[in-house]
């Protein structure tokens, strides 16, 4: 089942690669979040992959931090069977600028002005953040969505880790009613980051203004229409990519599911001698004589010293980069444990 097509054009979906990624530092030192390889294949093409198969192939990915490392990954998105063009940032926008900063490549913002309704079709389209990993039946939610009446639809499963996420509270009729920090008491649902949103959502704010949906503009719109966010409760997978252990963890797990690619970056040598257990492995990478890596990330361009072990650390040439918190520099090496 695919997503139905609206009159005179196809649904478009934004996918938000613009973000710093600074919980999954110093990983994104090297590469933007959405290009880093999850079980050999960037992030960015995962989730552009899973798009086309639910029928969404028209796509515009937003630009701010480590570029470069997307447009390479992902191109004009033809090997993918998608069509993908590029909403520059600078200053990075945030989760209601972006959209906002993008509408011109996604809807017909003439159009919604002088239509009575800016729902009509052609005005409302898909948003999905380009850094974490889910299956939404995309046709089930438009359907709900059209139904509803809803100015936004926001996929959610039950918070797997309240602690841990911050949630969404959803009334019994299924409408969003607010949000809570993590650590709430409060029963709440976790946003896996797809959502369905109106083009009059984001109109109203100044370009290239950084602003932010779940802390800013969704509270206003609640307060002024409570019944304007649906909530889309589904038994959708979620697998997260927040911080360099949510990250390996993930590329483990799929590497068990996928068949093991954890070592599948380019022009990589590891010595006869070494051994490698559970480490993901990025391009341009040597491994020397003797060294023991242990559950590690080793980012582009790291050389691996003979005779050395590291276990849990995420590794970066070290550059001219400042080691923070738990982060040490050994030799051309910056290393992170986790």
């Amino acid at each position: 089942m695919t997503v139905p097509e609206a009159a005179d054009t196809a649904l478009q979906a934004l996918v938000l690669t613009a973000g710093l990624g600074t919980r999954l530092t110093p990983l994104t030192r090297v590469r933007a979040k959405a290009a880093v390889p999850v079980n050999g294949d960037t992030l960015a093409r995962r989730v552009i992959r899973w798009l086309v198969s639910e029928g969404i192939r028209d796509l515009v990915l937003n630009l701010h931090h480590q570029p470069a490392s997307i447009t390479a990954s992902v191109g004009d998105g033809s090997d993918l069977g998608a069509r993908v063009r590029y909403s520059w940032e600078n200053p990075v926008l945030g989760s209601a600028g972006g959209p906002r900063h993008a509408l011109p490549l996604l809807v017909d913002t003439t159009r919604a002005k002088t239509e009575e309704r800016a729902t009509s079709s052609g005005q409302r389209f898909l948003i999905v953040n380009g850094d974490t990993l889910t299956d939404v039946r995309l046709a089930d939610m438009f359907a709900a969505h059209t139904t509803s009446g809803a100015i936004v639809t926001m996929a959610l499963i039950p918070n797997p880790r309240p602690d841990k996420y911050g949630g969404v509270l959803v009334s019994d009729e299924r409408w969003v009613t607010g949000f809570t920090r993590a650590g709430s008491a409060n029963r709440s649902y976790h946003f896996v980051g797809v959502q369905i949103a109106d083009a009059r959502v984001f109109e109203s704010l100044t370009d290239g203004v950084p602003s932010e949906t779940v802390n800013e503009i969704y509270p206003r719109l609640l307060a002024a229409h409570p019944q304007s966010i649906g909530a889309f409760v589904c038994d959708a997978t979620f697998r997260d990519i927040g911080t360099p252990a949510d990250y390996l963890e993930t590329s483990i797990h799929l590497a068990g599911l996928e068949g093991d690619r954890l070592a599948g970056g380019r022009r990589v040598e590891i010595h006869p001698t070494a051994s490698v257990v559970g480490t993901a492995i990025w391009d341009d990478v040597k491994i020397g004589a003797g060294a023991e890596l242990i559950e590690c990330i080793l980012c582009d361009g790291v050389m691996v010293p003979a005779g050395a072990r590291y276990q849990r650390s995420a590794i970066v040439p070290a550059r001219d980069h400042v080691p923070t918190g738990r982060q040490r520099v050994e030799g051309n090496l910056l290393i992170a444990d986790f």
